[in-house]
């Protein structure tokens, strides 16, 4: 959220933690999204290039996968209805949930953000320049996350979903969706590792700035 593109982690150390994920590539070049192990980023120009094993991200959140429940969806949902169902579903708020469709989806809205450029700016202002992408009847994978209000800065409170085709050609970070006959596999995850950035920029940074609308503009667009 402030301004700090650059990671020291390489997506080959990054596949040692999970098989499914999401975040994104140094310089904030563009969106990521992990799918049965592969890495893709998903560019400004809104096509999804596979990830060298050296190449660096400053975030992501991954994990492995495993079903611990699937439920399913009948009649069509828009984005916010489907999160809610899934709300209605799960046990508890207060843990880590990793969510996974492989299937048909009537409508996805993307998008994705241009690299930048050092001195970088805040993320807010950076979606500023931010490139949209609507597919309708598209089939493809969506893998979201949902994270517990209590985590608050150390990652994105509530729901957070990129997606790709099925032909891994385009996707992105996932702003809205209409979806029905569907089944939602959700793994419950109970354990948090976190390895924040080894770097003199994350070492000086000294913020207490209150994010909670700015993380609603990045996330939402809204």
């Amino acid at each position: 959220m402030e301004g700090i593109y650059d990671g020291n982690m390489t997506f080959q150390e990054l596949s040692k933690y999970g098989n499914y994920g999401l975040g994104t590539v140094n310089a904030l070049d563009g969106e990521m999204i992990q799918v049965n192990g592969k890495f893709y980023q998903i560019k400004s120009d809104g096509f999804a290039y596979p990830i060298e094993n050296n190449q660096k991200t400053p975030f992501a959140v991954v994990s492995f996968f495993e079903t611990d429940k699937t439920i399913e969806i009948n009649g069509p949902l828009d984005y916010k209805q489907y999160t809610e169902y899934i709300d209605e579903s799960i046990h508890t708020k207060n843990i880590f949930y990793l969510i996974i469709i492989e299937g048909k989806f009537d409508y996805i809205k993307t998008r994705s953000v241009p690299i930048q450029k050092k001195p970088y700016i805040p993320l807010v202002k950076a979606i500023e320049d931010q490139s949209i992408f609507e597919f309708n009847n598209i089939s493809g994978t969506l893998v979201g996350f949902r994270i517990p209000e209590y985590v608050g800065d150390m990652n994105v409170p509530g729901y957070h979903f990129h997606f790709l085709t099925e032909d891994n050609k385009a996707g992105g970070h996932v702003l809205d969706l209409r979806i029905q006959n569907q089944k939602v596999h959700i793994d419950y995850t109970y354990q948090f590792f976190m390895m924040p950035p080894d770097s003199e920029e994350f070492y000086k940074l000294n913020s207490n700035k209150v994010r909670g609308q700015d993380i609603s503009i990045v996330e939402k667009g809204k």
